[in-house]
């Protein structure tokens, strides 16, 4: 086994499940995140605080019956001590998506270095990155992906 299985931190319910089975729980878990957030661009438009559409983002998709936590510690282990160094994530949905909201100009390289870094120091694997700041919100949208397994090759 390389070392893409040793950041696996799986929960006890997805621990049953088989990585195409966890893979597609994580695409339904961000169609639905992407979805909500839509229908809070819709309403709110772009020009807001990042905090206005977090909340209301937050608020939809506990509606839809995801697991939301808002502002969640993101600790730093260095040298093996957990030390708190003020990182929060915007959004964790279902313990397993990372949501950044930004309401910017356009996305820069290093929105996407801190969700990437977001993803590592939680041992999580895929995260959104939101930008409110737009016209049409699927031009603010990115998914990242952080040390998905590659799917095996089959051979016949």
């Amino acid at each position: 086994m390389g070392s893409d299985s040793t950041l696996l931190d799986f929960t006890a319910e997805s621990a049953e499940l088989t990585e195409d089975d966890f893979g597609g729980r994580l695409n339904e878990i961000t169609e639905k995140t992407i979805g909500a957030a839509i229908k809070v661009h819709r309403a709110l438009g772009p020009g807001l605080l990042e905090s206005a559409y977090e909340t209301c983002l937050a608020f939809e998709l506990a509606e839809l019956g995801l697991t939301v936590v808002r502002q969640q510690p993101m600790p730093v282990v260095y040298r093996g001590v957990r030390l708190d160094c003020g990182y929060r994530t915007d959004l964790t949905v279902e313990n397993e998506v990372i949501v950044e909201v930004k309401s910017v100009a356009r996305l820069e390289p290093i929105h996407e270095a801190q969700l990437l870094s977001y993803l590592k120091l939680s041992n999580r694997r895929v995260g959104l990155l939101m930008n409110f700041n737009v016209k049409l919100l699927r031009h603010g949208l990115r998914r990242l992906v952080h040390d998905f397994p590659k799917p095996a090759v089959r051979v016949a």
